[in-house]
């Protein structure tokens, strides 16, 4: 997996892009199947692939964020949610210096509620930030990939994790992942972590991942991202080429 871009400054000014993207993952535990580094590649794979199909300047990731939630699990290291708030602020800043004033982050971490509000606040009077894969477009990439469990069951390290490493990179994925189901409710997330609701740090279905959902997975979100674009007032191609 090539986490960060090999573009230089002279491909950039070719480019000429009008917005940049920043993939926002984690390092996290992610049961015993996955790496640590999960959140970081899903997001790292999705920007990739939108930087393949639109103008956009890909930016490298943030690899440690909000990862409260999976405390106690040897490797899981966190960032405040002010810390994390600041950077996204910082970078948007340096954009703007530079003549680019629309960012979309790629967030692949559920865990990072603080974009939201980072996204909100910087569209306050005009559109200027993103936050991508939104829950209507991880639904319909769900849809389309025919994943079979659901948004609510699938929370971490399941179906949908499991499938996109297995076709991003199937060497990243452990055997047990057949075997590693685990599906509870988590009424007191936030207070409880995912420690309180699994011994396993899995919540969902991996048994249920095959690669041709995870390459199904990410086709989705590419061309769905010109949704994202538009909402923007940014260009938008056709979503296969730049």
């Amino acid at each position: 997996m090539d986490l960060l871009t090999t573009a230089t400054t002279a491909d950039e000014e070719a480019r000429a892009a009008d917005v940049a993207v920043l993939p926002v993952g984690s390092f996290e535990q992610h049961g015993t199947h996955l790496p640590l580094a999960t959140d970081t590649i899903i997001a790292c794979a999705i920007s990739r692939s939108i930087g393949d199909a639109y103008p956009l300047l890909l930016l490298p990731p943030i690899t440690i964020s909000c990862s409260h939630e999976h405390v106690g699990w040897a490797g899981t290291t966190s960032i405040s949610a002010t810390t994390l708030a600041a950077i996204i602020s910082d970078v948007a800043a340096s954009l703007d210096d530079a003549g680019i004033s629309k960012l979309v982050l790629v967030n692949g971490h559920g865990g990072n509620y603080v974009l939201s509000n980072v996204v909100q606040q910087a569209n306050v009077r005009e559109p200027r930030m993103a936050l991508f894969p939104g829950r209507h477009q991880w639904e319909h990439a769900r849809q389309f990939a025919g994943l079979t469990s659901s948004t609510h069951d699938d929370m971490h390290a399941g179906e949908i994790e499991t499938s996109l490493l297995l076709h991003l990179d199937p060497d990243l994925v452990g055997p047990d992942y057949r075997s590693a189901d685990h599906t509870t409710e988590r009424p007191d997330l936030l207070v409880q972590g995912v420690r309180g609701y699994s011994d396993s740090g899995v919540i969902g279905r991996p048994s249920l991942a095959t690669s041709e959902k995870g390459a199904a997975l990410l086709d989705s979100l590419t061309t769905s991202f010109a949704d994202t674009l538009a909402a923007l007032g940014a260009k938008v191609g056709d979503g296969r080429s730049s």
